[in-house]
């Protein structure tokens, strides 16, 4: 046999994806300042924001990465540069390696995309993402088959993690909203046959799930529903909606409204999934979570959230019993709430 069937763990995978953010990460700290201010003395990231005038948003961002690179740290709600950033990385070091990493400046695309957003908060002209189809509310076929083929490979790992929570065996019909190429509601219903599943996304997009489905041969248990889901009213009966790699595309405000319409949508008792990689609480890393938001940074509204961050979004619209599990899905965990 030449290939091997998917599994649940494909970390090694994220982990060579991405590396790609290590070496522009610190080659936009180390040309915005960051180190030198960093070395000479601890400051929380608005003062650094406004000292080396960037967002302050995405600079939060960038500073995670390089905390989980072991580059800077955050103490007090101040950060600080450490030993290996003042030895090899302040400007006036005479280990400094300024000189051999400003060759990759210019010959790096992803270190001139990030420069940008860090400076302007705002996505880089050129990115190509998924995110402004789903803002503009249209998405055309040509778009929603590329997407979907994005989409589906990065999570056919963490889809059969997700599938494995005993929990989706206690529950009747779910609804993945924002499914993509529905592949979380696809393996969810495969791992528990007495599940029905509706797969909820743009029109172009739930036509692409669609074929998705037929592939998979479950027809029989699995449905699509075109909706945009910030404007239209979510069909009622599905006891719990799942969403996976939506709630980090969004801003705080735009994800509140979208956890107001589940909380609206589902019956009594009803309960909310979000499939995400998690941010520690203190917004330092991990790397898989920090390297996965500068990517968000690109390309959407959002980035990686913690679940603190989640408990407070789901607890102000009315869920309760917020919690978290790693699913054993890659770098995965399972956040849910119930209505009461």
């Amino acid at each position: 046999m030449s290939h091997l069937a998917p599994t649940h763990d494909d970390r090694v995978i994220w982990d060579v994806w991405q590396s790609q953010f290590r070496l522009p990460a610190t080659t936009v700290a180390d040309e915005t300042g960051v180190f030198r201010a960093l070395s000479a003395q601890p400051r929380t990231t608005v003062e650094l924001a406004t000292e080396l005038a960037l967002d302050a948003r995405a600079l939060s961002l960038l500073l995670a990465a390089l905390a989980s690179s072991e580059l800077v740290e955050k103490r007090d709600g101040r950060w600080r540069a450490l030993p290996a950033a003042r030895t090899w990385l302040h400007p006036e070091a005479e280990g400094y390696w300024g000189g051999f990493l400003n060759r990759f400046r210019e010959t790096i695309p992803l270190h001139r995309q990030l420069l940008e957003a860090v400076r302007t908060g705002k996505r880089p002209a050129g990115v190509v993402a998924g995110a402004p189809e789903w803002e503009r509310g249209t998405m055309s076929a040509e778009a929603a088959q590329r997407i979907a083929a994005f989409m589906h490979a990065h999570s056919k790992g963490p889809a059969i993690g997700a599938a494995m929570q005993p929990v989706f065996g206690e529950i009747e019909s779910l609804m993945d909203i924002g499914c993509g190429s529905g592949v979380y509601g696809i393996e969810i219903a495969r791992t528990h046959p007495g599940l029905k599943v509706t797969l909820l996304d743009l029109a172009a997009m739930a036509e692409e799930a669609g074929r998705y489905v037929s592939r998979a041969g479950l027809e029989d248990r699995v449905a699509t529903h075109a909706c945009n889901m910030f404007e239209e009213e979510w069909p009622r009966g599905p006891t719990a909606h799942f969403f996976s790699n939506v709630f980090h595309d969004w801003s705080p405000e735009t994800n509140r409204m979208l956890a107001a319409r589940s909380f609206a949508a589902l019956p009594s008792g009803g309960r909310i999934f979000l499939n995400e990689i998690l941010m520690d609480d203190d917004g330092t890393g991990p790397w898989t979570a920090a390297a996965f938001s500068l990517m968000m940074l690109l390309g959407t509204l959002g980035k990686q959230y913690s679940l603190e961050e989640y408990r407070a979004l789901l607890e102000s619209v009315g869920f309760v019993d917020v919690q978290a599990v790693r699913t054993g899905g890659g770098y995965f965990s399972l956040v849910s709430a119930r209505k009461p």
